[in-house]
């Protein structure tokens, strides 16, 4: 049996909170040329990626 469309929603919503949450505990570990590549990759993933972007300090 396959999973509403609701259900879809919801997951991909979980996953990308989990991804999320993975990518800001390794942001200090980051050099400029790895912000960069974090800050392309928000852009693709999720669409509040700018908000994101100003509130970690990817890019000024």
């Amino acid at each position: 049996m396959s999973l509403s469309e609701r259900k879809k929603e919801i997951n991909c919503r979980r996953k990308r909170r989990a991804q999320l949450a993975k990518m800001k505990s390794k942001l200090a570990t980051l050099d400029a040329a790895g912000k960069a590549l974090y800050a392309e990759k928000l852009r693709r993933m999720t669409p509040g990626a700018e908000q994101l972007i100003r509130d970690w300090g990817l890019e000024d």
